[in-house]
């Protein structure tokens, strides 16, 4: 893949520690450091797992509340019965409806939102448009805590800084800490807080390090290694 001259040059400059391995704190330094894009860019963390990943025979997953949010405002989209559709608005979401909103994904195909929400009698009318938000990784699920018995407060908590983390194919699990214009010591306690949710998910009977490796990047940088 080409790259820009700008990642370019912070890829030299990280190159010139020798792929040292940074504790978080100098790690966001070297992050935060140079002439990024002209947007404020997220810090994103990637966190590799010693599971089984094939076939997905082991997946870790779960939810975490991070204390200094993400800095941007999700769109929350809240599948609700007609009684909920007031109150979901005004807890946060910004797309809200029952079987009309379903209808209207699968005419359109067309998805405008980054997080999607269900209460439990809703889920059974999903199933029309599991494919469409399946692809987009956006389908409800109660392991998630984004099918939940009370809808509004887990709308509120989400659009609080409430997170979903899940680990991929490969065993790695992606999350963003938050901005690139956050103080330091804000970043490194939602990375703590993302980390220690992750090891509580550690499976039973467990060979070995849990955690393989850690890196962080800027959305348009390269990364820099994390101790574990």
């Amino acid at each position: 893949m080409k790259r820009s001259k700008r990642y370019q040059t912070i890829k030299e400059k990280l190159n010139k520690s020798g792929g040292t391995v940074f504790n978080i704190e100098e790690a966001i330094d070297k992050i935060k450091e140079g002439k990024g894009a002209k947007f404020d860019e997220s810090i994103e963390v990637h966190i590799g797992l010693n599971i089984n990943e094939k076939g997905g025979t082991q997946v870790v997953r779960g939810t975490v509340s991070l204390p200094k949010a993400l800095g941007r405002k999700r769109t929350i989209a809240a599948f609700v019965t007609g009684e909920n559709k007031e109150k979901a608005k005004k807890a946060g979401a910004k797309v809200v409806g029952g079987e009309d909103l379903i209808l209207k994904i699968k005419e359109t195909k067309k998805i405008n939102f980054d997080l999607a929400l269900a209460e439990s009698a809703m889920m059974r009318h999903l199933g029309q448009i599991g494919k469409i938000l399946g692809q987009k990784g956006l389908m409800p699920n109660p392991k998630d805590e984004t099918v939940a018995p009370d809808i509004i407060a887990a709308i509120r908590e989400f659009s609080a800084g409430k997170i979903c983390f899940k680990s991929d194919d490969q065993g790695i699990i992606h999350g963003v800490i938050g901005k690139v214009s956050f103080k330091v010591q804000d970043l490194i306690k939602n990375y703590n807080t993302l980390l220690t949710a992750i090891k509580k998910q550690t499976p039973e009977n467990q060979k070995g390090e849990f955690i393989k490796s850690i890196s962080i990047c800027r959305t348009m940088g390269p990364s820099v290694l994390v101790k574990i």
